[in-house]
Formats: structure tokens, sequence, C-alpha cells
């Protein structure tokens, strides 16, 4: 046992039980400490030289633009938080929520082609990693150099993931390298697996099912089911022959999804056979007076209907027929309806009286394949007039149904229908319509919006019910519409009904709305000097 072992075991055990060695001095406390100092220099002083670390790898190059003084000194800003001043006389409820103007900034910084300043690489790392909705937009503006800079802490690896974050720039393989994609796809972690095939899929869609199908028999079904979604991108009638030979995969979740993939394309067999089962449940009487679509739903789920993706048990508090048929409707290419309804147009079809208390069920299931099919017309026929209450409109049930018919229109015709929809709705019922509209706002819906509140805050409506509609619109509305609402920023006189305090919470909300507009166009004028 060496010198310094003993002064260890002896200030383990205490000296009195184990005194120091001869010639440790007297045995206490104060000797073993100054042992202990003695032997501590000692044994620093004859610590051999460690092999030297390899220098770091330089950082990568970033070819794009830089930002401009003042967009740099904003985005400061936003990654500090630190609040814009508030306007003159108002309260600090007033000032812009900079939190939600980052991912804006983010977003125009990115469509410039901007680079981001080195110093700020840490600050937006940081951010991004507290907001994974910051991620997406953050790490693209990092670029190559915040990819580097994120291998050298381990709380900022979530920026390589699916990036093959190990050297180089950390990014995947060229769709176009096949010896780089073939290896990362047999050899790479799952997470780079899905984002790989999901660029060779954008970039060309055969071969990103060439790809899924060389290792599919390997795969694990919960794998299976994720590169199985993976090819909704690109869709089209190549992938029927794979799609066709995934209804009999073992795993029931990859058959549903095959299944459903197939409904999507209007020509395959499966839709076909589809298209039949649904034509012979539903058909058109003309024997009661008025023409009436009448609906007889299927009595069993057999093993063709099970093989082409119908879930044979319901949900609870479903019935097995309704839910047979609903399956079966929205599986059916939609265009095989006019015929079976002599040569109606789908507004004509949805009109038609339905018998015996399916009209709910048959519009619920039209609705369905009209999302799923990404069908225009069938959409316009369900939503009908935005003026009509819900309770009666053509094919509807609910706000959530006519969102989603809403996102197959294009945006010019989705944003003119959703402001017709207010105008006579009031916003209250508005909410969900408004987040699917494209951003920012088209001049018509941004000037519903703006009306609406108006309207709203003459009337003395509880102020806070609108305060998702305001946060809506701080991110949405065109920033030009801040002079039409600076003229509402005054606190007016409440009606005698009002909510108490209404009127000044209405002025603080509005001169914030205004504040945030003002800003984001500031900042789009900071970022446009950009080269």
């Amino acid at each position: 046992m060496n010198a310094w072992e003993d002064l260890v075991t002896s200030a383990l055990l205490g000296t009195d039980r184990k005194p120091l060695a001869p010639g440790g001095g007297d045995g206490g406390a104060v000797a073993l400490l100054d042992a202990a100092a003695v032997h501590t220099v000692r044994r620093r002083a004859g610590l051999r030289p460690g092999a030297a670390a390899a220098p770091l790898e330089v950082a990568p190059e970033d070819a794009r633009p830089v930002l401009p003084a003042a967009a740099r000194r904003r985005l400061g800003q936003l990654l500090a938080g630190r609040a814009a001043p508030a306007p003159a006389g108002g309260r600090r409820g007033a000032a812009p929520d900079l939190a939600e103007l980052l991912p804006q900034w983010l977003a125009a910084a990115n469509e410039r082609g901007c680079r981001a300043p080195a110093a700020a690489l840490p600050a937006l790392l940081d951010a991004a990693r507290a907001r994974t909705d910051l991620r997406p937009q953050a790490l693209a503006f990092a670029g190559p150099r915040g990819l580097w800079l994120a291998r050298l802490n381990p709380e900022w690896k979530f920026a390589l993931r699916g990036t093959g974050g190990g050297g180089g720039a950390g990014a995947l393989p060229d769709p176009a390298d096949a010896e780089g994609v073939r290896a990362l796809w047999e050899e790479g972690l799952f997470a780079e697996r899905v984002a790989l095939l999901a660029a060779v899929r954008a970039e060309d869609p055969a071969r990103g099912r060439e790809l899924l199908a060389s290792t599919w028999g390997a795969e694990r079904a919960e794998d299976r089911l994720m590169f199985l979604d993976s090819l909704r991108a690109g869709l089209g009638p190549s992938d029927e022959e794979f799609l066709e030979a995934a209804l009999s995969d073992r795993s029931r979740n990859v058959r549903a999804t095959a299944a459903e993939l197939l409904s999507a394309l209007p020509a395959s067999a499966l839709a076909g056979r589809m298209a039949g089962r649904a034509a012979s449940c539903v058909s058109l009487d003309r024997t009661r007076g008025a023409e009436t679509i009448v609906v007889e739903a299927p009595h069993e789920c057999d093993a063709g209907m099970r093989h082409d993706g119908v879930v044979p048990t319901p949900p609870t508090g479903r019935g097995e027929r309704s839910w047979w048929l609903g399956q079966l409707v929205e599986a059916a290419p939609l265009g095989c309806w006019p015929a079976r309804f002599g040569g109606r147009s789908p507004e004509e079809i949805v009109a038609l009286p339905v018998a015996d208390d399916w009209q709910a069920e048959l519009h619920a299931a039209w609705c369905r394949a009209a999302v799923r099919q990404r069908d225009a017309a069938w959409s316009r026929a369900l939503l009908g007039s935005p003026a009509a209450p819900q309770a009666t409109g053509p094919g509807t049930s609910s706000l959530a149904e006519r969102a989603q018919l809403l996102a197959t229109l294009g945006a010019e015709e989705r944003a003119g229908w959703v402001a017709s929809f207010i105008a006579a709705h009031g916003l209250s019922e508005a909410f969900q319509l408004l987040g699917v509209c494209a951003v920012p706002w088209a001049e018509p819906l941004g000037r519903a919006v703006v009306d609406a509140l108006d309207i709203a805050r003459d009337a003395g409506s509880y102020p806070w019910s609108f305060s998702g509609v305001m946060g809506l619109a701080e991110r949405c509305l065109a920033p030009d519409a801040a002079p039409q609402l600076a003229a509402l920023t005054t606190v007016s006189a409440e009606p005698e009904d009002a909510s108490p305090g209404a009127a000044g919470y209405w002025s603080e909300a509005f001169q914030r709305l205004v504040s945030t507009l003002e800003l984001r166009a500031a900042m789009h004028a900071e970022l446009s000097g950009a080269s």
C-alpha cells in the first residue's frame, strides 16, 4: 500500500484508530492534512501530459446572404423576449406578444433566403429546444452552422434527429445519390429512414415506393404503418399494385391505411369494388311522389369487405349496419353517384330527401369522401350557402366538418366563403373555420373579421370570449389592415347592458392588434433589404 492510500485509510478510520505511518508526523489531524497537501502537490507534479485532443472540425460555410442590420437587431429582441414598447399612454397589455412574432419572423427570413448571424445561433437553438413549434423554421434558418454547433452541446441534440447528425454537414443524402440513399435506408435509424423516404418520395414518387418495397417484408408492423403513411405524398395510380398487396398485410392498421389510400384513387380496383357495394345500398325511389334516396344498409360484413378495409366492429354507441354503410360510402369514388342518381350534379344529389332518418349518416360519409378524395365540387355542395343555419345546412352537421371541406377549396374561394359566414353568423362560430384559411387573410376575410369585432364591441359583448379570434387576427390579418383598426382603439361609451370594463378591454385589445400589425409590417420592411 503506498503513502497516498495510507493517508486515505487514516482519514476514513481516524488517526486514533489508524495513526500515520512512520515519518508522517505526530499522527494528529493537522499532520494528516499537512501530509495530504504535500502528497497532492507531488501527485499533480508527477502527472504525465495527456494526448492532445483532436481540433474541432471547421464550421461549414453558409453562402446565404447576411441579414440587414435592422433585422439582426429585431432578431435579438425577439430571441431575448423583450417586449416592444407599449403605445403612448397604453397599458403593458397593449404591447405585441413577441413570442408569437418570432415564428413569423423566422418564416419571412427563410422565404428571403437569409442566413442566421453566428452570434445568434446559441439563442436560436435554445429557443428551438424550448418550443417544438419553432424547430422546423429555426433549424432551416440556422443552416449548416447551426447543425455544426448543435453537435457540441448535448442539449441541442434534437437538431440532429433525422439529419444523419454524425459528421459532415449533417444532412440527408441527396435523393439523386443512389448509393447514399441505399446505405442510409438499410443502416439508418428509424427517424432518419422516415425522413429519407419522405425526401425521396417528394423528388420521385415511384423511386420512393420502390425503396420501401425493397425492405417491406423485413420491417416491423409499426414501422410499416409509418412508412406506408409516407405514400400520401405523391399518391398516384402507379402505387395501386403495392397498396393492393398491403391489403393482405398481417397488421390490421396497415391494412386499414392501405385501404384508405386506395379509396383516394378513384380509378383503383378497390374503389370500384366499394362503389359497387355502396350503390347496392343507396338508390333513388321514384314511387314516393317526390324522388327520394332510400338506404338499405349491409346486413353483414363479409370477408370481402373486411379484406378491403371495412372494420367489422363499430365503436361504442354505433349500430353495426350504419357503421358498415358509412365505411362503404366514404370509400366509394364520388364520381359514381351522378350516374346512380340520373345524371344529377352533386348539389342536386345533396338536396334530395333521404328516407328513414339515414340523411345524417349518408351525408357525413359523403363529407369524409370529399375530404379524402379532395373533391372541390362535392365539398361545395355539402358546404352549401354560408348564410344557411348550421342545423339546416345541406350536408354538414358540425363546424369541424365544414372546416375539413373548406380545406379542399382554393385559398381565395375559402376566404370568401368564411367571410360570408362571418357576415351572416358573427365570429362566435367561426374560430375553427378561420384556422383553415390561408395567411395572411385575403382582404374580404380580413375586413369581415374587423367589422364583426367592431359590431361585438359596439354591442357591449363579453370581450374575453373573443380573445381567441383576437389572437388569430394578430397572426393572420394583413398588416395593411392597421389603419382600418386605428379608429377602434379609443375607449367608447359602454352600453347599459355591457360587461363591466368591456370598453377598456376592447380599447386595449385593439391597441395591441394595431401595434402587432405595425410591428409585423416593420419586420418585413427590415428584412426586405436582404440581398
